[in-house]
């Protein structure tokens, strides 16, 4: 069954003040690129968060993607996006997740984020059933830029991480992606977290700043 489904969601959002930004220079420069994307791939310690996860009974995926849309959203540089000479910021970020069917395939999904775990595992469960149901690789519109690309690759157990990218298409999501969980003689689990930015929108300092806060929330 193919069917594309579309949801207007409230989207509130404000411009940068580029003329007074500290960045405008770097911002710039590095929006002229043909790429100008930078990443890095991190090990991060899950050991606590997969506990949790199971406590709630809940799958870890869910669950790591909810802290990654909490540090989104609090990582304000992480919420910037560029519309042609200005730059948008959005107040509240959400997840479009690759999701794996049967057969193989995945189609994009749309997931809303909400602060409270309990309604944001009730929404990620109603999307992901959604896909899983339909056919192909869009299977909804995308009508606003107020999203990261999220994916995760639990089949292997990456040290660094590309992404195939239209450089025409006016794009400055962020791109995070997950790959397999590893555990330690010692009982400590470890995943790959690799993450997309555009030098644009923040440099190493800002990267640094959300991973480290990821994994503090990941650690509670």
């Amino acid at each position: 069954m193919l069917y594309i489904c579309s949801i207007k969601l409230k989207i509130l959002k404000t411009l940068l003040d580029i003329e007074n930004w500290n960045r405008k220079e770097h911002f710039l420069f590095f929006k002229q690129m043909e790429e100008p994307f930078f990443g890095a791939t991190v090990e991060i310690d899950c050991t606590k968060a997969y506990q949790a996860a199971k406590g709630l009974d809940c799958s870890f995926f869910i669950y790591y993607l909810h802290k990654t849309l909490v540090a989104v959203n609090t990582v304000e540089s992480f919420r910037y996006r560029i519309s042609e000479d200005t730059i948008v910021v959005h107040d509240t970020v959400n997840g479009s997740a690759t999701i794996g069917r049967e057969d193989g395939t995945f189609g994009f999904s749309l997931i809303e984020y909400n602060a409270d775990f309990t309604i944001f595992k009730k929404n990620a469960l109603t999307e992901i059933e959604r896909v899983q149901n339909t056919t192909g690789l869009f299977t909804r519109t995308f009508e606003e830029d107020n999203v990261i690309h999220f994916s995760a690759i639990p089949w292997l157990n990456f040290t660094s991480l590309s992404h195939a990218r239209s450089y025409s298409f006016p794009d400055s999501s962020p791109k995070i992606s997950f790959g397999k969980m590893m555990v330690a003689e010692n009982g400590k689990r470890t995943i790959a977290m690799s993450v997309h930015v555009h030098h644009g929108l923040m440099d190493g300092l800002h990267l640094g700043q959300f991973i480290d806060y990821f994994q503090e929330i990941m650690n509670q």
